[in-house]
């Protein structure tokens, strides 16, 4: 891996000179790219996403013609049925019918690049930018409304033991195993004392199908992110027992991410990919532009959802479905602002500990070694200067220190192995 991404900076510095747009591909609404120094080397990259409000900065900078205003007219967004499609088409590539690169849940770039998620073996992947903070949520059935199941997880502990006692399986699903909402539920269950692997069984169900299958009751909760939860309680089917922002504020989510491969052929390219991003994202979180964006993702070509599904937790009015309800909701999905869209290089640390505490990664993984290989926070920094972000904007480390989670948990980036000893359910 490291013969892949070595000298990473010096092939951004030092890329052979650019094929040159043309005049009529770079005459786009708005202002082009034009600079010919800076011409990407390809106009077009097939990036994967998921029907997930958060892959919503890429969907707005192509509706937006933000690709096409940095030189790359012909990038191709192509709707992905589950983690697992998006995994598998990443190892194919957009060369073989596949894609370059995706809106992806976070440890995912880490578990493909060290070979544990792949078919092929180890695949170098890069991650460009982070696309949101919050805005996930874990949601339970009706039945266990009554029992007053919220932050504290173990409120439900009684009622799973029984379900066993009676030979019945309690399932709540997850995503994508090793992935955040996998993590996420995780962390919640082992906190109000429940074994994630032990004391139920933890299922994977692709986003857009997870409604209906609490619908049909084959599982007792699940973590996902919008419009999924808010679409469970507008059916009246379940309740959010919390937002995942309750659980960490401002936590990590959904990255940006291409094949290292891709990243290394085409530096500026990637550059100029990240640049469209980050201006989507700071369009994003514009208050003015939530519902025109909320409008654009809802088609039938993107989640195919009714727009109310979407827009009141989008916009900061969360109605969790148990009679609780808030607005100017604290725990709000963030795409730029507080430095969403930088990739906090001690977050990914965390997931990778947090991996490793499940056994998704082994024990002696270099936590430091696969974060520098696969986070390229150097490229969002250029991307950011070069679209005109503000210094204040721009994170002065690659660090955001010390995080603290609900239960009182801490992780120090410096000391992972710490924060592991700390906790009691683990599997390492």
């Amino acid at each position: 891996m490291n013969n892949v991404i070595k000298d990473r900076r010096a092939i951004l510095k030092g890329a052979g000179t650019a094929a040159l747009l043309t005049a009529a591909r770079a005459a786009v609404p708005g202002g082009a790219w034009a600079a010919t120094a800076d011409a990407p080397e390809t106009t077009t990259a097939t990036l994967g996403f998921i029907a997930l409000t958060d892959s919503s900065p890429l969907i707005i900078a192509k509706e937006k013609g933000l690709f096409a205003k940095f030189g790359m007219p012909d990038v191709k967004l192509a709707k992905q049925a589950s983690w697992g499609t998006t995994r598998d088409n990443i190892e194919l590539g957009g060369s073989h019918g596949g894609i370059d690169g995706a809106h992806i849940l976070t440890p995912l770039p880490y578990l493909i690049s060290a070979g544990k998620m792949t078919k092929s073996g180890k695949l170098p992947m890069s991650i460009l930018a982070r696309l949101n903070t919050n805005g996930q949520a874990i949601s339970v059935s009706k039945y266990y409304q009554s029992m007053g199941v919220g932050l504290d997880s173990s409120k439900m502990k009684a009622a799973f033991v029984k379900l066993r006692q009676n030979g019945n399986d309690p399932k709540v699903a997850v995503t994508f195993p090793g992935g955040t909402h996998d993590l996420w539920m995780r962390y919640w269950l082992a906190a109000g004392g429940i074994d994630p692997d032990k004391d139920v069984s933890t299922i994977v169900v692709p986003p857009p199908q997870m409604v209906a299958n609490m619908k049909v009751k084959t599982m007792e909760a699940f973590c996902v992110g919008e419009p999924w939860n808010a679409q469970l309680v507008n059916q009246g089917i379940g309740f959010t027992a919390l937002t995942t922002g309750e659980l960490w504020h401002d936590h990590p989510e959904k990255s940006f991410a291409m094949r290292a491969d891709w990243v290394e052929k085409n530096p500026k390219a990637a550059k100029a990919l990240a640049m469209a991003v980050i201006e989507a994202q700071r369009w994003c979180d514009n208050p003015q532009n939530r519902k025109e964006m909320c409008e654009i993702v809802a088609r039938r070509e993107y989640f195919k959802v009714p727009v109310e599904d979407i827009i009141d937790r989008t916009s900061g009015t969360i109605d969790y479905g148990n009679g609780k309800k808030i607005d100017n909701f604290p725990y709000l999905m963030k795409f730029w602002n507080n430095f969403a869209s930088y990739p906090f290089q001690s977050h990914e640390a965390w997931f990778l500990t947090e991996d490793m505490r499940w056994g998704f990664l082994p024990a002696d993984t270099d936590i430091n070694g696969l974060v520098k290989a696969v986070n390229r926070e150097d490229i969002w920094r250029e991307a950011a200067k070069a679209v005109g972000v503000k210094d204040a904007e721009i994170p002065k480390s690659t660090s955001r220190g010390i995080e603290k989670f609900f239960d009182g948990k801490t992780f120090d980036p410096a000391n992972p192995k710490a924060y592991l000893a700390s906790l009691k359910i683990k599997r390492i």
